[in-house]
């Protein structure tokens, strides 16, 4: 199972918000790419970057930090927030980012998200944010009434990377992953998932490998000192953990 580190980038700063509030907001640095490097120095192979600016306007608005953070490192990296159009995906592939997540088009333009997906093949990465087991969008903003589960086997045998599957009541709380919502993402499709949201300590990576999640994103853990990414990497390689 893969750790990707997560970098939420506000304003240019590296930032958490508490269950998608964005007035609950924590600042934990203001280079971005300094804090990227610390965790490839530490042994991260991937990162986990959210635009918390462009998913509540709808465009991407932390470039020049993206440029920063792949400048100074060389692990792939992922980017969601703001990205509702092939234009912007195909700006932001070239500008080096390895695959994008997209959630909102995905619920909303459903068709015109195949056609970027198949133009695209792994890639795209569909991002389900669940509040309640129904999907939220607009940077959790706008809840629909449209089931987590339902809108992933609505993608069944697209070429799609993975489904981040987030509950929003557990982001940013250090109480533990959705293991019961999870588990229901991962039989409801053949698509790989990364667990996201409240991922705080060793035992909550290890229920997650058993759960056959390809991936985990960690967050406000990492950065408030609850988990060092050693023994997150440790853990997710089923190593024992001293």
């Amino acid at each position: 199972m893969q750790i990707w580190p997560a970098i939420d980038l506000r304003d240019g700063k590296c930032v958490r918000l508490v269950q998608g509030d964005y007035q609950r907001e924590m600042i934990f640095g203001e280079d971005p790419a300094a804090m990227a490097r610390q965790w490839v120095e530490q042994g991260a192979e991937c990162l986990h970057l959210v635009d918390l600016d462009g998913a509540k306007e709808g465009r991407p608005r932390n470039l020049d930090a993206v440029r920063d953070i792949l400048a100074a490192i060389d692990v792939p990296c992922e980017l969601g927030g703001g990205i509702r159009d092939e234009a912007t995906v195909e700006q932001l592939l070239e500008l080096g980012v390895s695959r994008l997540v997209m959630g909102t088009a995905a619920l909303k333009a459903p068709d015109r998200f195949r056609e970027i997906v198949r133009r695209f093949p792994d890639r795209l990465v569909l991002g389900i944010d669940a509040r309640g087991g129904q999907v939220a969008t607009e940077g959790w903003l706008d809840n629909s009434e449209t089931p987590a589960a339902e809108l992933a086997q609505q993608f069944a045998g697209e070429p799609i990377a993975a489904i981040v599957y987030t509950d929003i009541a557990r982001d940013g709380m250090l109480n533990g992953p959705n293991l019961e919502e999870t588990r229901k993402m991962r039989q409801a499709t053949e698509i790989p998932i990364v667990a996201s949201g409240g991922v705080t300590t060793v035992a909550d990576i290890a229920k997650l490998t058993q759960l056959d999640v390809a991936g985990a994103i960690v967050g406000r853990a990492l950065y408030e000192g609850n988990l060092t990414l050693a023994d997150a990497l440790a853990a997710a390689k089923g190593s024992a953990v001293e």
